[in-house]
């Protein structure tokens, strides 16, 4: 039996650039049917149940396309945070999935906050972190909010990696130490694939080695590199060895892309930018700026906006977006920056990030303009079912 259900709003911010006045969004078994005039709606479904009215905006699910939710727990001790393994600067085979506590109450904080879907990354401690995970935020049992894992595989350069390994006299010790790290760390996978390969000839196997195979995907073109990069200096290291090895790569955080904003248009880069709405504790964040956003979007590069919680409380998602129209990021790059533009970024816009025909039912529905500081969630729906509604 179809399971049927209308939200009804006076503003319906379907995406794309398509807002519809006293609409109602259909959604049947968790997927985006069609929107509707109110009235229509009314009189072909007076059985359905509805909520919403004409004081209400629903807009698509905010998207976080990089968080740490459910390893760095809200609450919890620093040294109970499970983002980080920094015994070795070179862990790729470290998968998120495995880390994430659905008991964070951080989960609660961004229903509220509209956000429907997030990236879980590992963190910038080591150059290769592990895979990371794209979820649903109902919390559940891990395997059931999980829309892909993994998602990427998380890289930093920078300061991070310098800090932690530079103290223990290992290897990186400088920016020179970071690349050098994660082109050796490609080539070790490269190696072992033929030493496979010509086992395979011979009819012998080659003993598994998982921190090698986790690269192949990434060499492949199967999983994109998602690299932490803040400075300018960082961020064109990143598309250079991205250039060397052939990768799908983001640049995640982008601090300084607006310095560059035309190389990156030339390049084709991806960019998630943020945390903005912090104070500036590092040397490469010296120069970080609410101008980003424009400057990617004024030279064409895609870029969506990230909290990289809790470095940024995911609840403010919203508001990170309303301070990037503040700095003169049209209105509608801004919504599309934590909705559409963040599925691009997650290669998942043919199932999120905005309110098409048979996309996923996730919407929030507002009780004014959603880049209004002042408004406040007052449901959100994932998969069609409301799973949080303000008391």
């Amino acid at each position: 039996m179809v399971q049927r259900r209308l939200f009804l709003g006076g503003t319906v911010e379907a995406g794309r650039g398509v807002s519809v006045q006293n609409a109602a969004v259909l959604v049947e078994d968790g997927k985006v049917r069609e929107i509707l005039p109110a009235e229509e709606a009314a009189a072909r479904f007076p059985d359905v149940p509805a909520e919403g009215g004409p004081e209400i905006w629903i807009t698509p699910g905010l998207i976080d396309a990089h968080t740490h939710l459910g390893v760095y727990c809200e609450g919890f001790p620093e040294d109970m945070e499970d983002a980080n393994d920094m015994t070795d600067p070179v862990l790729p085979h470290l998968r998120i999935l495995d880390a994430i506590y659905p008991g964070d109450t951080g989960f609660d904080d961004a229903l509220a906050g509209g956000v429907t879907c997030v990236q879980v990354l590992p963190g910038s401690g080591n150059v290769l972190g592990g895979q990371g995970a794209v979820i649903k935020t109902r919390r559940d049992v891990t395997d059931r909010m999980v829309v892909r894992a993994p998602s990427s595989m998380k890289a930093a350069l920078g300061e991070n990696p310098i800090r932690v390994y530079k103290s223990k006299g290992k290897l990186p010790n400088t920016r020179m130490g970071n690349a050098a790290l994660l082109r050796n760390s490609f080539v070790e996978a490269l190696n072992y694939r033929l030493k496979r390969e010509k086992a395979a000839a011979k009819g012998e196997s080659e003993e598994r080695h998982l921190a090698r195979e986790a690269l192949l995907p990434v060499l492949d073109g199967e999983l994109p590199l998602c690299v932490h990069a803040h400075r300018a200096d960082d961020i064109v290291t990143a598309l250079r060895i991205a250039r060397e090895f052939d990768l799908r790569i983001t640049l995640e955080h982008c601090t300084e892309g607006h310095l560059i904003a035309p190389f990156l248009a030339e390049q084709r880069a991806r960019a998630a930018v943020g945390p903005t709405l912090t104070g500036k504790p590092k040397i490469e964040l010296r120069f970080k700026t609410w101008d980003t956003p424009l400057a990617l979007h004024r030279a064409g590069v895609h870029f969506c906006i990230i909290t990289d919680h809790p470095v940024v409380p995911i609840e403010h998602l919203s508001v990170c977006a309303a301070l990037a129209v503040r700095a003169g990021l049209p209105r509608e790059e801004a919504l599309r920056a934590v909705t559409l533009s963040a599925a691009e970024h997650l290669d998942l816009a043919d199932r999120l990030g905005s309110l098409d025909p048979g996309k996923d039912a996730d919407l929030a529905l507002w009780d004014g303009d959603p880049l209004d500081a002042r408004s406040r969630v007052v449901t959100t729906v994932i998969d069609g079912e409301p799973v949080w509604r303000r008391g």
